[in-house]
This record gives structure tokens, C-alpha cells and sequence, in this order.
């Protein structure tokens, strides 16, 4: 995976939970099946793999580079663009 291409969500970590100021599996689940840029990568100490960066603002109604979210490599799968499947 590289910056610029696209990528689907395909899962939401199972770890993720809602809190009352941040609904951050909420949020993964409305971006389940979405395709996505990828705007960055970035190695984080602890993951034993690097973290995918998405803009997902437009999922919560938003400019689009206004939210984003970290994913795992295991939760993505490629995409042509933001309009396939």
C-alpha cells in the first residue's frame, strides 16, 4: 500500500468502542465497504505494522479531509477508486 491509492474498509477492529464524546466505531462501521485515498503512513511504536490514514469527513457530513481515521493493513483491501463495488 502507498500514499495516493485507494483502499477499501473491509472490518473494524474489535477493540474499537463508542465513548460519549467520540463515537470512533460508529464511525468505522459507516466507513465498512467505503473506498478510500490513502493519505499517509506512519510506524507507530507498539504496532508491530505501520497505521493507513483515511479522510473521512464526508462520511460524517463534513469537508472531507476534516476527520480522519488510523487503520490497520488487515482491516483494507485495494480499490480502483472511490466509486467501485
Amino acid at each position: 500500500m502507498k500514499i495516493g491509492e485507494w483502499v477499501r474498509v473491509i472490518g473494524v477492529p474489535p477493540n474499537l468502542a463508542d465513548k460519549e464524546d467520540m463515537k470512533t466505531r460508529t464511525l468505522f462501521e459507516n466507513c465498512l465497504g467505503k473506498a478510500f485515498r490513502i493519505e499517509a503512513i506512519e510506524n507507530v511504536e507498539g504496532f508491530p505494522y505501520p497505521l493507513i490514514e483515511l479522510h473521512v469527513g464526508h462520511i460524517l457530513g463534513k469537508e472531507r479531509n476534516s476527520d480522519a481515521i488510523w487503520v490497520e493493513p488487515e482491516y483494507l483491501e485495494p480499490a480502483e477508486s472511490a466509486d467501485t463495488k
